[in-house]
């Protein structure tokens, strides 16, 4: 019940569909004046659906330069794990390695496997196309919104969302499951990490001593959005147009990134691109615990109007909206792929 109580309490825990409902109806207004309500794939011609629904992450991964993001590797589905071993020994890739689906939504079905035992369970599980990633050596996570207007001479970042992970500290006497049990945004992925860490969660910790249960910055798995967009300065801006203007026909999305110091980032330096997602990307600092849903609403309302403008100008130079047979079928697609991971 307490539980019950705090998600209800704070609307960063309420259904998608209860938080985007009045977004609904701006969709509809800007899905009349485009005569289509798959506009949102223009917003970044270059990525499939715009990066709405159905994007490969693999494909975007290919179009930023390789020096922004870890070595990764593409699996298809039934790949024999002989030939996986094969491809990781070819690349002098080794544990511990970061697996997540090609195709993937909040976080679903990412893991990071420390040995051969976890690799084979999850290869065996997968029965979808799936990455396979190199650690980013660095402990802080930002995601960083950014959008091009038509006819600037260069984009903005609109916001920007710092990470804190799910990580427990001990006091000495308490279990892991004790320490998750007294903070409520812990407590409400006991049941995803007792499937995870099973009899793991028993031990008692030393005092000062800590552990990261989910080492991703995802909402959805626990982490704390806090928002961070007063550090948005020139510098930063100017480092993401830098990569932004590397990418082909990139106008709307948020890089998710790791680093090791602010500052570091400013300068272009220690940083890592953990994923870029295209026009379904949220502006996540909005899941801060200290806005309301007003201000979500707001900042929702702002981005949707941006990608909408985005689009307009990109159909107007000839890259096509797509129509309602086509968009149906990626979106039917994209479901299909989200159920096998969301099963793994």
């Amino acid at each position: 019940m307490k539980l019950f109580i705090h998600k209800v309490l704070n609307w960063e825990y309420w259904p998608f569909g209860v938080v985007y409902f009045p977004i609904f109806f701006l969709w509809v207004y800007y899905s009349i004046k485009a005569k289509t309500i798959f506009f949102f794939n223009a917003a970044n011609p270059k990525i499939k659906n715009g990066g709405f629904i159905n994007e490969s992450k693999i494909e975007i991964y290919d179009l930023i330069p390789q020096q922004y993001f870890p070595k990764t590797q593409f699996i298809k589905a039934n790949t024999s794990l002989e030939a996986v071993l094969s491809r990781l020994e070819n690349e002098q890739q080794s544990f511990p390695l970061i697996l997540k689906p090609d195709m993937g939504l909040r976080g679903n079905a990412v893991k990071k496997v420390t040995n051969f035992e976890e690799l084979k369970a999850y290869h065996t599980k997968a029965d979808f196309d799936y990455l396979i990633q190199d650690v980013i050596p660095y402990e802080n996570e930002v995601g960083i919104f950014y959008v091009k207007l038509p006819n600037d001479a260069k984009g903005r970042i609109t916001g920007i969302v710092s990470k804190e992970y799910l990580i427990v500290e001990g006091d000495g006497t308490s279990t892991i499951e004790q320490l998750i049990k007294k903070t409520p945004r812990f407590a409400l992925q006991l049941k995803a990490l007792k499937k995870e860490y099973k009899n793991k969660l028993l031990k008692v910790l030393l005092e000062g001593e800590k552990v990261n249960l989910v080492p991703y910055g995802n909402h959805a798995r626990g982490a704390k959005f806090v928002d961070s967009s007063h550090l948005i300065s020139e510098k930063l801006n100017d480092v993401i147009e830098n990569i932004s203007s590397n990418i082909s026909e990139f106008y709307f999305g948020r890089f998710d990134i790791m680093y090791n110091t602010f500052e570091d980032l400013e300068n272009g330096i220690n940083f890592s691109i953990v994923e870029l997602n295209g026009s379904g990307s949220e502006p996540t600092h909005i899941y801060d615990p200290k806005h309301s849903i007003f201000f979500a609403w707001k900042e929702l309302a702002k981005h949707i109007g941006y990608m909408y403008k985005i689009g307009k100008h990109n159909h107007d130079k000839g890259f096509r909206f797509l129509n309602y047979k086509e968009g149906m079928k990626e979106y039917k697609e994209h479901n299909a792929c989200l159920n096998k991971i969301v099963s793994i």
